[in-house]
């Protein structure tokens, strides 16, 4: 079988697994997000022994150390994978949701209720989590999904996705809900654009290189994201101790990923109360400030008496060290 017919196929069975999912309830899906949770755990050796494959192939390829790091399945990223699951267990159904109800002046009533998109195709970089995260938010809105990641995961992305297979097996719903393409031929995407009778919906994440390809190829409809320079803004009412554990954890908890704050925009009124604090966490943290081109002397004064809305940027100095 070709690579072409091969996705042809594998995109057929996704329709008609997803017309199953649509029709499931509330309790099948949390129970297989919670079994898919229970397998990983048992898995996670194997899985992380896979996830040291692909490491390994990356630094000899000589990957840059923060895709390396993105790439990593580590305990804390373990942890928070697996706890994701069951936290999407817990989330309210949103299938059949009825919402925005009118009544028309003919007394007919008319409301907008949540269905399932159906097919969802999924193409993505680096981080295996993804894999995990992307299929327990489909299942949950009753759709069946087709993932691609990136060649340089491969083997971590496929132990994952067989125990959400086996996962589906045991709680009695479409085991083709969840599959991934084990090519990792550039081809295979190309492919998987074309199948607009099948899918009905492509998400990309990752480099702009990826976004471009998808956008332009697609002929079926795209959710992309656009690349960083993410902001986060403090207002005059801010609350401390709230502003400052949201700047850090914005920044520190993944500093390799496309969504960490790299900019503050903080309100006049609040440069003199709440910034003195964020900054010094962030310094004390080993983070390196900027704002503007001023020198060291002229910020620390800035910070002392601004007037007027300041915008520093943070980044971590490569030696870990602070400013």
């Amino acid at each position: 079988m070709n690579l072409r017919q091969e996705i042809h196929e594998m995109a057929q069975r996704a329709r008609a697994a997803s017309e199953r999912m649509g029709e499931l309830g509330t309790r099948q899906k949390d129970a297989w997000l919670l079994r898919a949770a229970d397998r990983l755990e048992a898995a996670r050796r194997r899985i992380q022994a896979e996830n040291a494959r692909d490491l390994e192939q990356a630094t000899s390829k000589g990957i840059a150390e923060p895709l390396i790091r993105r790439l990593e399945l580590s305990d804390g990223k373990w942890n928070d994978m697996l706890a994701g699951l069951r936290d999407v267990a817990a989330l309210p159904d949103p299938i059949g949701r009825i919402e925005d109800t009118r009544v028309r002046p003919n007394g007919l009533r008319v409301g907008r209720m949540r269905i399932p998109l159906g097919v969802i195709g999924i193409i993505y970089e680096s981080r295996p989590n993804v894999t995990v995260d992307a299929a327990a938010l489909c299942v949950k809105s009753g759709n069946a999904v087709i993932l691609r990641g990136g060649s340089e995961a491969i083997h971590s992305n496929l132990a994952l996705a067989a125990e959400l297979r086996e996962a589906a097996n045991d709680v009695d719903i479409p085991v083709d809900a969840v599959q991934i393409i084990a090519q990792t031929d550039r081809e295979a995407i190309d492919h998987l654009l074309r199948e607009d009778r099948f899918v009905d919906l492509i998400i990309p994440r990752g480099g702009p290189g990826l976004i471009r390809k998808v956008t332009e190829t697609s002929r079926i409809p795209v959710i992309k994201h656009d690349a960083g320079v993410c902001h986060v803004f403090i207002d005059a009412s801010a609350e401390t101790s709230m502003a400052r554990a949201i700047v850090l954890d914005s920044k520190l908890k993944q500093m390799s990923v496309c969504n960490g704050v790299e900019t503050l925009l903080i309100h006049a009124e609040a440069a003199q109360t709440v910034m003195p604090s964020v900054l010094k966490a962030l310094h004390e943290d080993g983070v390196e400030i900027r704002g503007d081109d001023l020198r060291s002397g002229e910020l620390a004064e800035l910070v002392r008496g601004a007037r007027h809305p300041l915008i520093v940027t943070v980044r971590r100095r490569a030696d870990g060290g602070g400013p």
